[in-house]
């Protein structure tokens, strides 16, 4: 576990045994950020901000690629009324669509380039989805080309790209793990 891994770094005397954890990707420094990272690399798009529900044009973003699922900031939207969420994105027709919290939550996941740390796995397991998040209850179907979580209870999207860990059910022992399609 990180607490044994903490432990170990202390006893050998390691400077980076009590280093807070990263909160963000840690070789983008603060020249720039990540625009500018991203930027020097890939073309930034305009997208179409659209409200979900009736499909109202809200606004627009300077940079489609710098928008990630769930995202509340930063889309460009007046505050004042009710929360909104980036609950979809379409990046073939550069439209990003915002809604209430409840349209993020889902019943399953599909998760594809699957790594088992020993064997497949199938039934009740414990799902990761962020590095810093709570493992939920779940059930894994599938095969070697791709698994579905089936969650114990609605849990919110995770966005495509994301790396989805499974554990045993004691939240104690990686399975395997992939990544969020």
């Amino acid at each position: 576990t990180k607490t044994q891994v903490r432990e170990r770094a202390t006893a050998l005397r390691l400077r980076t045994a009590a280093k807070p954890d990263s909160q963000d990707v840690c070789f983008i420094t603060d020249g720039g950020g990540r625009v500018a990272f991203l930027g020097s690399r890939i073309p930034f798009r305009r997208a179409q901000v659209l409200d979900a529900v009736d499909g109202s044009e809200l606004g627009e973003v300077d940079a489609l690629e710098m928008v990630t699922l769930g995202q509340r900031r930063g889309i460009g939207l007046a505050g004042g009324g009710p929360k909104r969420y980036v609950v979809g994105i379409d990046h073939t027709a550069a439209i990003l669509t915002v809604g209430d919290e409840s349209l993020l939550h889902c019943d399953s996941i599909a998760v594809r380039n699957v790594v088992w740390a020993h064997e497949p796995v199938s039934g009740k397991v414990s799902v990761q989805c962020s590095a810093h998040g709570v493992a939920f209850a779940g059930e894994l179907s599938g095969d070697n080309d791709g698994v579905v979580v089936g969650w114990h209870s609605r849990q919110r999207r995770v966005a495509p790209g994301q790396s989805v860990v499974f554990y045993d059910s004691t939240n104690t022992i990686v399975l395997g793990g992939g990544i969020a399609a």
